[in-house]
Formats: structure tokens, C-alpha cells, sequence
């Protein structure tokens, strides 16, 4: 299979081949042809399995095909809604790259950073916006942009805006764009309230799932190293000094844990920033691209802050703590062994979190080796079953708390 036989045209195709890609993986071999065809999408995939080019891709091409010269300023022909600032930069950079050969043009608003440059490129006009919910509606609310003649809407890791509570800002775009447009819904998990979601959006939609579970079995090894909750710390400078690891991307629970770890591996002699929810856009634009660029060794991540973080050949993951709600850990890992390539996630779990560590278990339907290391075991023994046990069926997943809780969290 190629790009060229999904019916892309050699200007996309020629893109792609520029980036280094030189076949689709499986959500873009199932997702550009019916997006091509002008069908509505419904498509589970987790960051990391190619699903932005699935969708920008497609996109490009049908704006490109039905594009007449523009008279005046440009409609807003494409919007596509992301939940965090950072995936809505790089899905904007994905449009730019793979769109370098058409005479198309694209934007992306955000808040965290001055409204006014935005308000003067979408003046001047664009095809493709791309924004975050509340930054959109700003533009609205000034008269800066106009949805009245989209074409295509695509809602990105919907599960995940309904987390952090943006339904309501959702529904009051949706009631600003034509009824009759194209459709895409993005999410790792098709929940009853995504169903729901999509049920009252979508018509007669093309059905595409990648199941993360293959994909985190796979692509990555992965470890747990029994611990005092009260060494981990103590424990994870060990590891990066010790095994000289350059680029560790680091998850725990809350913007004042991130905080608070990453200034203590400073003190250790590590380079490390924090990224989450409080931090300005601009400081965490820079602790990206530090850590991209092996400035910084380690950075460390809320969940909410990591979502959607796409960064090359990133050799492992570190759970600090394990995530409340077992289907974050298989986000969190996906962050590395990208495309094919090895990866390894790491978690450091103390006796106190050995039921997340069965749930865990029990969701990816297999057992995670454990390995004590020399010094750092536990005062209290983890429980056996908690992970050498074999997997049991799985459960049905509990409710997530409310969303103002898990933003404040994160």
C-alpha cells in the first residue's frame, strides 16, 4: 500500500515523501478514502498511530479540488477543533508541511498569547483554522471570523474536550456552522457520552478503530520498578544518571507535583522543566522545544499538558505515578515507540498504588515485568497479585470524576 493508491495527488503525495514517509499506517490506509469520498468519520486512534495526517491529508485535497480563486478574503472552508493549545499547534504544522505544494492557506488560534496577530490573519482570510474551543469563541464574540461557509469540521480527541468541560463550547460552535458540511470525530475511546456526541453529528459515518492495546503490546517494552513512594524521586535520578538517558519525557498526576519533581532534579544536577495547565504558553512552547532539541534532558508532564505531544523517536516514558484512570497509562506510553520504532516506558510504582497496577494490567491484557532495583526496594512488599498475577478479564471501566476535578489535576 502507498499514498498514491489511497488517491492522493502527487502535490500530497510528494509532501509526504518529503517528511520521509513512505507508507500509510493502518488509521490513514482506513481513514483517507472515505474522507476523500466526502463521508463523515468516526475514528478511535491515540495520538502516535499517524492520525493527523489521516485527516489532514484528506482535507487538503478536497478543499484543493473544490477550490475556486478566491474572490476577496478567503471563507473559513475547514475548522478543526482541538482541546489543548499544543495539539492544535502541531496539527497546524502537520497542514503546513503536507500542504506546502498547494496554494492553500491555514492558521491556528490558541489562547495564552495575544489575540491580535490572530485577529489580523484570519481578517486577511484563510481555508483552515485551526483552534481551541475557547480561543475560537473569543474570535467570534470580535467579529474576527466568520463559520458560516465551513465545509469540513473536524473535532479532535473529543473525549478528551469533553474531560476538561468544553461540551458547552462545543455545542455554541456547532450551532455557528452550516448544517450541511462533512464531519470528523477523533477519539481514543468511544465512550456512551462520545456516542452520544457523534449520534446527533454524524451522518451514516465510516467507522475506523486502531485498538491502542495492539499498539502499546507491540511497540513497547515495558517495566515496573517497586518503590517507596517516598524514594521515587530519589530513584529516577538513579536512572537517568546512571544509564546516561538524554530525553525522558516524565508523567505525574498534578501541575504541583510536576513542579515540584522537576526543581528537585534541577537540584540533582539534571536539566528539567515542567509543563501543565498554569504554566503561560510561551514557557511551555519553550520547554517543548528544549526538550525536542536535547536541552532539556527531562520534562515533565500533567496528563492534560501531554496530550497530543509529538515528539520523534522519543526513546521512553517515565510514570512517576501511575494515572487514577487506567486508560491514561496507555496514552501516556504511547508517547513513545512511534511508527514502528522501540520504546520504553518505566514506571516507578509504590504498595500504595498496586490496584491502579491490576488495572492496568487488566486493560492491556497482559502482566508488566517487574524489577527491583538494587537498594531502592520497598519497605512494605507490593502485593504479589498486583503485578505477577496474570491479567483477569476486563472490567468495565469506571466513571471518570467530574471534569472540574480532572482539570484541576492536571
Amino acid at each position: 500500500m502507498s499514498f498514491q493508491s489511497l488517491g492522493l495527488t502527487a502535490e500530497l503525495v510528494r509532501a509526504v515523501a518529503e517528511k520521509g514517509y513512505t507508507a500509510p499506517t493502518p488509521i490513514q490506509t482506513q481513514a483517507i478514502p472515505p474522507i476523500l469520498e466526502g463521508r463523515d468519520l468516526m475514528g478511535s486512534a491515540q495520538t502516535g498511530t499517524g492520525k493527523t495526517a489521516g485527516f489532514t491529508l484528506p482535507i487538503l485535497q478536497r478543499l484543493n479540488s473544490s477550490a475556486a480563486k478566491p474572490q476577496g478574503r478567503r471563507a473559513v472552508r475547514a475548522l478543526i477543533v482541538t482541546p489543548t493549545r499544543e495539539l492544535a499547534a502541531q496539527v497546524a504544522q502537520s497542514i503546513e508541511d503536507y500542504g506546502k505544494w498547494l496554494p492553500l492557506k491555514s492558521t491556528v488560534v490558541f489562547g495564552g498569547v495575544s489575540i491580535n496577530p490572530q485577529k489580523q490573519k484570519l481578517i486577511r482570510g484563510v481555508d483552515i483554522l485551526v483552534a481551541t474551543p475557547g480561543r475560537l469563541l473569543d474570535h467570534v464574540g470580535q467579529r474576527s471570523v466568520d463559520l458560516s461557509q465551513v465545509e469540513l469540521l473536524v473535532l479532535d480527541e473529543a473525549d478528551r474536550m469533553l474531560d476538561m468541560g468544553f461540551i458547552h463550547d462545543i455545542r455554541r460552535i456547532l450551532k455557528l456552522l452550516p448544517q450541511q458540511k462533512q464531519t470528523l470525530l477523533f477519539s481514543a475511546t468511544f465512550s456512551a457520552e462520545i456516542r452520544k456526541l457523534a449520534n446527533g453529528l454524524l451522518k451514516s459515518p465510516a467507522l475506523v478503530e486502531v485498538s491502542p492495546r495492539k499498539i502499546t503490546v507491540d511497540a513497547i517494552e515495558q517495566v515496573v520498578h517497586p518503590v517507596d513512594k517516598a524514594r521515587k524521586r530519589e530513584l529516577l535520578s538513579f536512572l537517568i544518571g546512571s544509564n546516561d538517558w538524554r530525553q525522558v519525557l516524565v508523567f505525574g498526576r498534578t501541575k504541583h507535583g510536576a513542579n515540584r519533581l522537576a526543581k528537585q532534579l534541577v537540584s540533582d544536577g539534571i536539566d528539567a522543566a515542567a509543563i501543565h495547565g498554569n504554566k503561560s504558553q510561551g514557557a511551555r512552547t519553550r520547554a517543548l522545544a528544549d526538550f525536542k532539541s536535547g536541552k532539556l534532558r527531562v520534562l515533565v508532564a500533567t496528563d492534560i499538558a501531554a496530550r497530543g505531544l509529538d515528539i520523534a523517536q522519543l526513546p521512553r516514558v517515565v510514570n512517576f505515578e501511575l494515572p487514577n484512570v487506567a486508560e491514561d497509562y496507555v496514552h501516556r506510553i504511547g508517547r513513545t515507540g512511534r511508527a514502528g520504532r522501540e520504546g520504553r516506558a518505566i514506571s516507578l510504582v509504590s504498595p500504595d498504588e498496586s490496584k491502579q497496577l491490576k488495572d492496568i494490567q487488566r486493560l492491556i491484557n497482559r502482566e508488566i515485568p517487574s524489577e527491583a532495583i538494587a537498594g531502592y526496594h520497598p519497605s512494605k512488599a507490593m502485593e504479589k497479585t498486583a503485578v505477577n498475577s496474570a491479567p483477569q478479564a476486563p472490567k468495565r471501566r469506571r466513571r471518570r470524576g467530574s471534569s472540574s476535578n480532572r482539570r484541576a489535576a492536571a
